[in-house]
């Protein structure tokens, strides 16, 4: 019996690549015989995730894109469609996560440039790969969203209003795609380790978690895998928690970046 999971001959676009759980989920497609298109606004790290994959023995090239300017999403596709001449596969990981601020002292800025890459990303890149997929009859958009899209982080109002949206769209392009055979899923990682995350951190947050740990970049390539798959054919608007049981318990694992003692304070 053929391996379903196998993803030979598909062209893949995968947003946020150059580390974290785009890069991990780049690197798996192209073990799993996918042709790669890294990308991301960092240019050095993508080129260095698709040199790895190809050193590796798969095929990926790299197209630096911020994907909240229009420009750099057509583009990206643009570049993608001229030498591949088609797009399998979307996955939407590009995000700012750089995002903690109180509400009260949130602005205008902050709110537009989280929203800009988040979602507004999103939608641009899933708009693209939408159009031509449904001229082809087939496709798969997996957008990354975030355990905060249900639970709040205190402190990321911004951050948690875009995976709120990113959940949003993913049913509403699911139910609009399905006609054309197109499917459209989310990934809602939990608490992952990052180059960024100190290991006081990590025991911290592993200590409120099911599983007893934070989740590894590369747990999450194997949900991404399956859903880009044939094995997943029926499955569509669906939001997956790769997250060690945290969404299923009481409480959200996290560094209270904002104790009482540091909430802002209101005059008059």
């Amino acid at each position: 019996m053929a391996d379903k999971l196998n993803l030979q001959g598909k062209v893949a676009i995968v947003t946020g690549a150059a580390n974290g759980i785009g890069r991990a989920v780049a690197e798996r497609y192209g073990a799993e015989g996918a042709t790669v298109i890294a990308s991301d606004v960092d240019s050095e790290g993508v080129e260095t995730v698709a040199k790895g994959i190809n050193d590796a023995g798969g095929n990926a090239i790299a197209i630096t894109t911020d994907v909240s300017r229009k420009d750099d999403v057509n583009r990206l596709f643009d570049q993608t469609l001229k030498r591949f001449t088609t797009v399998d596969i979307l996955v939407n990981s590009a995000g700012l996560t750089d995002t903690e601020r109180h509400f009260l002292d949130g602005d205008e800025e902050w709110w537009d440039r989280i929203h800009a890459v988040n979602l507004k990303g999103s939608f641009l890149c899933g708009l693209r790969a939408a159009r031509h997929m449904a001229r082809n009859g087939h496709g798969v958009i997996i957008h990354v969203s975030s355990g905060g899209a249900t639970r709040a982080h205190r402190g990321n109002a911004a951050y948690d209003a875009t995976k709120g949206g990113i959940e949003a769209l993913t049913r509403a392009m699911a139910v609009d795609l399905a006609p054309y055979g197109v499917r459209v899923n989310g990934l809602i990682p939990g608490s992952i380790d990052s180059k960024g995350m100190s290991p006081a951190t990590k025991s911290e947050r592993g200590q409120a978690i099911p599983m007893g740990r934070v989740g590894e970049p590369a747990e999450m390539s194997g949900a991404a895998v399956f859903l880009a798959s044939d094995d997943a054919a029926y499955v569509t608007g669906q939001l997956i928690a790769v997250d060690g049981g945290i969404l299923a318990a009481m409480r959200s694992p996290q560094v209270d970046i904002f104790p009482p003692s540091r909430f802002p304070k209101i005059d008059g």
